[in-house]
């Protein structure tokens, strides 16, 4: 038997297969990832750059955060010695009220025991006590008491029935009309309406307040997967490699587009000082607002009108610096002062001089 050789034909050997060549759809999306990816780098690399810029300038504004603390520090203590001084004042103003008093029951123990006629001993104890209820309004601010001692005396000359006191009486009448139409301060309800506002600061929101972040977009629970694209039937492990390769892409780029969105708030800045205001400066801005306020009603009480409008003016230009203008509560109290500053006028007590004037006439008529 013949030896068969591998030339023979009686053996025929199957040639190799060729090798398939690649997909052009693959190179394409593999070049579009190399690019993804590339992008995906760089703009990593330019949040990183202005991430340590705004590191640094954060820092240094931290810096200045502090100094201008220690500032407000001072300030406050400022504050509070002039509250002390306004205290005092309001003292010295209690001990003067008390020796008006205390001048009124002297005076009136000394008509009493001076022997006059009954209508010389009238017309002194009316101009007496007009004259006291003047000296009282100056002191506290009120007219009332003034308007009180003018209708008594109306009513004790009504008593009296004498022809010569009706010039007197016509002239309190008119006194009467022309201090209850003057405009004066409500120091009660201004007072009131000063606390109010200090109650409100801690409710003001400012500029740099922080919002809820918004959630991003998630993919409903019974939606479908992204499914990747067609590849031929021929080379079904090289699809599924594919299709994960694409995922885990998406899913990248997914995560750098919400870091960058929790990174990164776009916003119009037209203050950028109130927008990088610290939290610990806005306690200290705070404090010093609620001082402000409790100084300007103590100026109030104290009736220095004009110490007290230049505090709310402080407080406004304040809440328009570093507070939200857009929320209601600013808005409300932004209107409150203005119409605070509006009632904080300072105007001159009226006085009585028609009454003193005839009562002069009447006692020199006698």
């Amino acid at each position: 038997m013949d030896k068969l050789t591998p030339d023979t034909p009686d053996s025929p050997v199957a040639p190799p297969p060729a090798p398939r060549p690649p997909s052009r759809a693959g190179a394409v999306l593999g070049v579009v990832g190399l690019l993804l990816a590339a992008l995906a780098l760089a703009l990593g690399g330019l949040l990183w750059q202005r991430l340590s810029a705004a590191q640094e300038e954060l820092a240094r504004r931290s810096l200045d955060s502090s100094s201008t603390a220690t500032e407000a520090r001072t300030v406050a203590a400022q504050a509070e010695a002039q509250v002390q001084e306004l205290q005092a004042r309001l003292s010295v103003a209690e001990v003067k009220l008390s020796e008006v008093s205390l001048q009124r029951s002297q005076l009136e123990e000394l008509m009493l025991s001076v022997s006059r006629s009954r209508d010389d001993n009238l017309v002194q104890d009316l101009e007496s006590a007009i004259r006291l209820a003047a000296q009282q309004a100056q002191v506290t601010g009120s007219v009332q008491p003034l308007i009180s001692a003018l209708q008594a005396a109306d009513q004790r000359i009504g008593r009296a029935a004498q022809p010569r006191l009706n010039p007197v009486q016509r002239a309190i009448a008119r006194d009467i009309e022309r201090i209850r139409g003057a405009s004066l301060a409500d120091i009660p309800a201004l007072a009131a309406q000063l606390d109010e506002l200090a109650r409100q600061v801690d409710l003001w929101p400012t500029l740099n307040q922080v919002g809820p972040q918004a959630v991003a977009a998630q993919p409903a629970p019974g939606a479908p997967a992204p499914v990747a694209e067609a590849m031929p039937d021929a080379d079904p492990a090289g699809a599924g490699a594919w299709a994960k390769v694409k995922t885990w892409w998406q899913r990248i780029a997914s995560e750098v587009v919400h870091s960058g969105r929790d990174l990164v708030r776009v916003s119009r800045i037209d203050r950028p000082e109130a927008v990088l205001l610290a939290p610990e400066q806005t306690f200290f801005l705070r404090a010093n607002l609620k001082l402000k306020l409790l100084n300007a009603r103590l100026g109030v009480l104290a009736r220095q009108l004009r110490i007290a409008q230049a505090d709310l003016v402080a407080v406004d230009s304040a809440l328009e610096r570093y507070f939200d203008p857009k929320a209601s509560s600013v808005a409300g109290a932004r209107a409150a002062m203005l119409r605070l500053k509006r009632d904080l006028v300072d105007s001159p007590m009226p006085t009585p001089d028609e009454t003193l004037a005839a009562l002069a006439a009447a006692a020199g008529g006698r």
